[in-house]
């Protein structure tokens, strides 16, 4: 509690603990290298708004909690001031995660400063603020790898703080809109961040988007989100393409109407994970985003999963 309210300089305090973490940097690339490696039997671990069960979601502690644990890539979500600051938000408004109320996009940056942040059961912590996606970057550089989600709507903007911080190669960015339309967003730009697309796999589900990307091998991207509520055929069938394709393939376990009820809770509270997790690694999954990252880290340990 008193290194969270010692961070009321919040940048000076994710420096200090930056600074303690030195054998943590360049990692960053050798995660970037297993994403772009389809051959790889690392599992890439992705922490779902970071470590939100220890610290505010999305908050600077939350990140460098993550970190410490070893995981591979920041998941994080952004919304835009009134003067046009991205700051880390999952919600557009204010009133679950601080101590203020409304939406974001109606304060300036300086006027979120005037609000806490708050623990996932409501208890705020004075003097640790919202933080801007700058400075989430900036801690992040060299060490871990970032998604930035909500955020393909602002691509312009994230673009160039990426390419400020000299770290665009390590910011991952997705969204489900059609090919055309992330191909004309991202042509406007030489440098590019790693892109991904989202896919609802159900029945019925209008495939005609994911189907565009494997239409021609340069469209096809490193990645692709599977979102599902029944770990059926069609399922299996669609990340077999994906994996065809040279591509890998993320599932979400965080919960169980994106992952057919393989999710991150059932596994820990089963006196046998793989039962729950082993399902998901048979699809060919390379990624997975998580709510519990240091347990689905130890699982993969054992599996022998986690050396690049």
């Amino acid at each position: 509690m008193l290194l969270v309210v010692a961070c009321v300089g919040l940048m000076s305090c994710s420096q200090r603990l930056h600074e303690g973490t030195t054998s943590q940097a360049g990692r960053a690339d050798k995660i970037v290298a297993a994403l772009h490696d389809a051959s790889t039997r690392y599992v890439v671990v992705v922490a779902h708004r970071g470590d939100w069960r220890n610290y505010p979601e999305n908050s600077i502690p939350a990140i460098e909690s993550v970190i410490r644990m070893g995981v591979d890539v920041m998941e994080l979500d952004v919304k835009m001031t009134r003067d046009s600051v991205l700051v880390l938000s999952h919600d557009w408004t204010l009133n679950r995660t601080t101590t203020g109320s409304g939406n974001i996009s109606d304060y300036t940056y300086e006027q979120l400063l005037a609000f806490d942040l708050k623990r996932g059961h409501g208890i705020a912590i004075p003097g640790l603020k919202i933080p801007t996606l700058r400075q989430a970057l900036e801690v992040c550089k060299d060490r871990i790898v970032v998604n930035v989600d909500q955020g393909f709507d602002y691509y312009d903007q994230v673009l160039a703080i990426t390419e400020e911080l000299g770290m665009t190669d390590q910011v991952l960015i997705k969204n489900g809109q059609p090919l055309d339309k992330v191909q004309q967003r991202m042509s406007r730009h030489a440098l590019k961040m790693m892109y991904m697309p989202v896919v609802s796999v159900a029945g019925g589900s209008d495939m005609t988007t994911f189907n565009s990307y494997l239409a021609s091998p340069e469209a096809v991207p490193i990645a692709f989100e599977l979102c599902f509520g029944t770990l059926d055929d069609n399922v299996k069938n669609t990340a077999r393409r994906v994996l065809d394709a040279r591509s890998k393939v993320w599932v979400n376990t965080i919960w169980g109407s994106l992952c057919g009820d393989h999710d991150d809770d059932r596994a820990y509270d089963s006196p046998d994970p793989d039962k729950v997790y082993g399902p998901i690694l048979d699809l060919g999954t390379s990624i997975i985003q998580t709510d519990r990252p240091e347990f689905l880290i130890k699982y993969l340990e054992k599996k022998g999963r986690r050396k690049f």
